[in-house]
């Protein structure tokens, strides 16, 4: 079965959690048993720890156990998958705050086999942790995030063949995010502090997508779709400070926007594509969505605004050997953003950023013991609204890792992450570099 999995550890910080689309999981435990158990312990070095402009380096460890559970019945598949890491920061030690950061993923599915005709799916993954890529597909904050924060992403999926050409897809997506950072009052907001993360970034997404297929070859599928996207942002804290309209002549106040709490960035969207499932070659897969989305945000005591835009989700896999493989992908969509910004001659919000994210991979086989990957992406996000409008964070993130098999229950693994945010916001850029060395024991 093919499961979306995201490392919390270093070999995959800064890339993995981008992808959408299934990349072939060159570290996946054995599938043969019911269960398997493993740990990790990694030495790094850090440059940038706290993702800020000027920040001190630090030397650390990783220690990253990780046990799954799978169990295949007649028609079912039941998994489980838990992963704690711990990452220990010598220089916070030296300065006398908390060194120790932590994180936690909970990944669960079934697959169930109703009949021949029709098969469904459940998953779900929960997160509790601090780095951007690991809490948000598409970028909501380019910071670190201190404390426990949390992600749950759940999905429903349902596949019927209704004929040998004609088969549907109906599917349900939840997600919800809930950010440690909170209890930003409105007397700070009018004293020029920022609104909280939670404030800023904790919702309730609710999606669901009816999907039409035309099977016109075995190895290609064609399909019209429809997605209905709900969010609700649930902070319930003020986000902005009343704002005064003036006249640019007169400057006398014209109108007097009150001020705005986290559900004031409330939207709903439609999205209509066209999409393919092309096994262009027998080792060479096309899949994706192209379309457009119309995005209604109906709460701003400013006036309601709306946004019509593309949408396209896109994937190229080229299986080259065996162990070998490459990826290239396109998604284009919008996102949520930690940057609440006012214009004060319009009174408009930073309601949301619209996202292109082009990212790459390779997995090559070097020797029977040895693995090589390389993973990229690049990022360009637009606000929408705001002091910021049309403004952008540019982000740019790789990562090297090579993996040497010594025994059947042994390896190690070298490797390095690079993130660079280039914004047109003043105090959002940085770049950040990562070194690790580590061994894992596999039972």
């Amino acid at each position: 079965m093919k499961k979306f999995f995201v490392s919390v550890g270093l070999a995959a910080a800064g890339t993995a959690s981008l992808h959408a689309a299934y990349v072939p999981d060159a570290n996946a435990m054995d599938s043969s048993k019911l269960w398997n158990i493993s740990g990790t312990l990694r030495g790094f070095y850090d440059d940038n720890y706290t993702t800020s402009g000027d920040s001190p380096g630090s030397f650390g460890f990783e220690v990253s156990p990780e046990i799954e559970a799978n169990v295949p019945l007649q028609q079912t598949e039941l998994g489980a998958r838990y992963t704690y890491a711990l990452f220990y920061y010598q220089d916070r030690a030296q300065t006398s705050q908390d060194p120790i950061d932590q994180t936690h993923q909970l990944d669960l599915w079934l697959d169930h086999a109703f009949t021949e005709r029709v098969q469904g799916r459940i998953q779900d993954s929960f997160v509790v942790g601090q780095e951007p890529e690991l809490l948000d597909q598409l970028h909501s904050t380019v910071a670190r995030a201190d404390g426990n924060n949390i992600v749950n992403s759940a999905s429903f999926s349902l596949n019927t063949d209704w004929t040998r050409l004609f088969s549907t897809g109906l599917s349900y997506n939840n997600s919800f995010s809930d950010y440690e950072n909170s209890g930003t009052t409105l007397a700070d907001l009018e004293s020029g502090g920022a609104p909280s993360l939670a404030g800023a970034l904790n919702r309730l997404d609710n999606s669901v997508a009816l999907n039409f297929q035309w099977h016109a070859a075995p190895e290609m599928m064609f399909q019209v779709g429809y997605q209905y996207d709900q969010v609700n942002y649930t902070g319930d804290e003020p986000i902005v400070a009343p704002v005064e309209i003036l006249n640019p002549i007169t400057l006398a106040v014209i109108r007097t926007i009150p001020e705005r709490f986290s559900d004031s960035r409330d939207n709903r969207s439609h999205a209509v594509y066209l999409g393919t499932e092309w096994a262009i070659l027998p080792n060479l897969n096309l899949s994706g969505n192209v379309g457009v989305q119309y995005t209604d945000y109906y709460n701003d005591p400013a006036g309601e605004s709306s946004s019509l835009g593309p949408y396209a989700v896109l994937s190229l896999t080229y299986t080259y050997m065996t162990g070998c493989y490459a990826q290239l992908g396109f998604t284009h969509a919008r996102n949520a953003t930690d940057e609440v910004d006012v214009n004060t001659k319009t009174g408009s919000i930073a309601l949301d950023q619209e996202s292109s994210l082009i990212y790459g991979s390779i997995n090559q086989q070097i020797t029977p013991k040895l693995q090589g990957s390389l993973i990229w992406d690049f990022q360009d996000a637009t606000f929408n609204g705001g002091a910021n409008n049309n403004e952008s964070d540019l982000e740019f993130d790789a990562g090297v890792n090579f993996n040497y098999i010594f025994s059947p229950h042994f390896s190690g693994d070298v490797g390095y992450n690079y993130d660079n945010v280039t914004s047109d916001i003043s105090g959002r850029s940085y770049s950040r570099n990562r070194v690790y060395v580590g061994l894992t024991a596999t039972y």
